[in-house]
This record gives C-alpha cells, sequence and structure tokens, in this order.
C-alpha cells in the first residue's frame, strides 16, 4: 500500500501541532509561538524515505507562507537526527528510476534550504548521508557531544545525492568535503566544531533547548531585514563579489521600504539599540 502524506491541518494531533503528515509535523513553541519545531519522526532513526521527502518539502512551503513562523527548528527527537536514506526503498531503484527521484530529492531539500527564515538544526544521535544533507540545509547546527555526523554514501557505491557534494564544500571548503566524502566515515563532536561542520556542540539533553533558545532569539528580530540578509549571503555566494554587492545594495535599499526599519531606527533614537519590536511589515 502506497504511504500518502496527511495534508489537512485539521487532522494534526497534539497541543502546538498546526500540521502534520504521517512521518513529519510542525509544532508551535508554547512559550513563544513564532518558534516553530519541524518534527522529523520516523521508526527506526528516521530514515528519509520518498514519503518523508514529499512532506519534508511541504512542511518547508508552509512555514515559508506563514507570516506568524519566523523561527525554526529541524529536529529528529533525542535518539536521533536522521540516520540516512532508506536504503531498502532505494537499492532496487534503477538508473532511470533514480534520475527522477534525485531531482525530486533535491528539490525537496532545496525548499527547506530556501526557507526565508533562520532555521537551526538540532542533531542528536545521527545525521549521516541524506540525515546530515538535510541539516546542511540549514543556516546552523547544534550538536550533541555523543552524536556523529558524515556522508558514508561512497562505501555503498554511490555518492551523496542530495545537495552533499556541493553545500558541504561551501561549508568548509573542498578539501575537508573530499575528506568527509571520499572516506565515507563518521565525524565526532569535537572534529565537527572544529572544522565548521556544525557551529556548537552541547550536552545531548541540551541540543533542542539550545537550538530553542537560538530560534527564539532570531524570532525576535524584524523578519523582513532578516530574510533578505539570508538571502544576499546564500545567493551572494553564487555570484561574482561585484554582482552579490548590487545584490546587498538593492536589498539594503529595499528595507527603507518597510515600517520595520522606521520603527527600528526610531527606537534607537530615542531607546538605544536592541529595544524595537518589530512587527515584519
Amino acid at each position: 500500500m502506497t504511504e500518502t502524506a496527511n495534508t489537512d491541518t485539521r487532522a494534526a494531533a497534539g497541543p502546538g501541532v498546526v500540521w502534520s503528515g504521517r512521518h513529519a509535523r510542525i509544532e508551535l513553541d508554547a512559550q513563544r509561538p513564532r518558534v516553530a519545531t519541524l518534527r522529523i519522526d520516523r521508526p527506526k532513526l528516521n530514515p528519509l524515505n520518498k514519503l518523508l521527502q514529499r512532506e519534508l518539502g511541504e512542511a518547508a512551503v508552509l512555514v515559508t507562507e506563514r507570516d506568524d513562523i519566523r523561527a525554526v527548528v529541524l529536529y529528529g527527537g533525542e535518539v536521533a537526527f536522521a540516520a540516512g536514506a532508506d536504503i531498502k526503498e532505494m537499492a532496487e531503484l534503477s538508473y532511470t528510476d533514480m534520475v527522477k527521484h534525485s531531482a525530486v530529492l533535491q528539490s525537496m531539500f532545496s525548499a527547506v534550504a530556501r526557507i526565508p527564515k533562520p532555521v537551526i538544526a538540532a542533531i542528536t544521535g545521527y545525521a549521516l548521508g541524506g540525515g546530515y544533507e538535510l541539516a546542511l540545509c540549514a543556516d546552523f547546527r547544534v550538536l550533541g557531544a555523543s552524536a556523529k555526523i558524515g556522508q558514508p554514501e561512497i562505501l555503498l557505491g554511490v555518492i551523496p545525492g542530495a545537495g552533499g557534494t556541493q553545500r558541504l564544500a561551501r561549508l568548509v571548503g573542498p578539501a575537508r568535503a573530499k575528506d568527509i566524502v571520499f572516506t565515507g566515515r563518521h565525524v565526532e563532536a569535537e572534529e565537527a566544531l572544529e572544522t565548521g561542520l556544525v557551529d556548537a556542540v552541547v550536552p545531548d539533553d541540551q541540543v533542542y533547548s539550545t537550538a530553542m533558545a537560538m530560534a527564539r532569539k532570531f524570532a525576535a528580530g524584524p523578519p523582513l531585514a532578516l530574510a533578505a540578509a539570508k538571502k544576499a549571503i546564500d545567493e551572494g555566494l553564487e555570484l561574482p563579489i561585484d554582482e552579490g554587492l548590487a545584490l546587498e545594495s538593492r536589498l539594503f535599499a529595499e528595507m527603507f521600504g518597510t515600517e520595520d526599519q522606521k520603527t527600528g531606527m526610531s527606537s534607537f533614537l530615542e531607546n538605544g539599540p536592541g529595544k524595537a519590536v518589530f512587527t515584519g511589515r
């Protein structure tokens, strides 16, 4: 029987849940509803099958469109972020099958990467293969002290196919990316932090709370300016410096057509820095 996603938000169950699929859901933070958790929940260790990949893409579109959500935490639970692709599902696919599927896979992950809001990956247990490729789509990565990350696809006779060769190289440079991809080895927390694969390492039981604290801080900021900053950095990396500067200049000027710019500057002049309350208009 083919698995299908539940796209009717009225069917979502549980406090704070605003959307629920079969293996993923979106929950609003009880303390600060402007923060959403995109929760992956598939036994065992959150293997990323086709349905879950589609649900991640659908969830990314939803949090993008909802103005009341200003920051997002990607989380797979206490045991594992995502231990990789569903190899059993993938093993029998042909070249023709994979040509079609790989395009869909990259599209779903790119939808997460393009969320115009701060996104923090809270990584526990394992983030391997597609799991770490999903974490690479976030703006920041918080890693548990005993967690392990890596791109072990080479050990299966293939290569990363959900952005691992591209986003990883842009994050840590080609030589380090090649070491991780060519060997397929697991990278532990200390090395991951030293080499920039993650942005923070904390005790395992503090991963989610640390990511949430980061998200809550970002959610208090000006959403239009944060989206513009993310766009300028992410898209600017793909452009020659002159074109990147032109993009920055255009986005900078656009901010002067927003209420948040007026609020931020008047608050600074009247009350000093860091006191403005932004509406997102």
